[in-house]
């Protein structure tokens, strides 16, 4: 059976603080958050697409704009959770599943990197 990955990359810019932490990232610090986005499906649609990936950047798009370029301690749930990249990583890959599973496509992993030498990659 075919078996089709299709990403996305993008990015956004937030600041972030890790509480209880022992270390620099206690202190208030941003980041350029680099984001990749895979969805994977077995079938294509009558265009021989699994996904067009205008939908896929309009919708991570959709989703991150609520962090781009505030603090994430100051926006829920991070008011409460600490906005690890780990954190992230599974909050933004529940919210693109809500947005884009469907019968035909599912997401099936989210990478977010902090920087170029540390990143995290949650798999749904």
């Amino acid at each position: 059976m075919a078996h089709y990955e299709l990403s996305i990359e993008t990015h956004f810019s937030a600041a972030h603080q890790l509480r209880g932490y022992d270390g620099d990232c206690a202190r208030l610090h941003g980041h350029n958050w680099h984001v990749k986005l895979f969805i994977e499906c077995t079938e294509l649609d009558d265009l021989g697409m699994g996904i067009d990936y205008k939908i896929m950047k309009r919708e991570v798009k959709a989703a991150i704009d609520k962090w781009d370029h505030y603090n994430l301690n100051d926006i829920a749930p991070f008011d409460r959770i600490n906005p690890t990249s780990e954190n992230v990583a599974r909050l933004l890959c529940e919210e693109m599943q809500q947005r884009l599973d469907n019968e035909r496509i599912r997401v099936s992993r989210v990478e977010v990197a902090e920087t170029c030498t540390a990143k995290v990659i949650y798999w749904a």
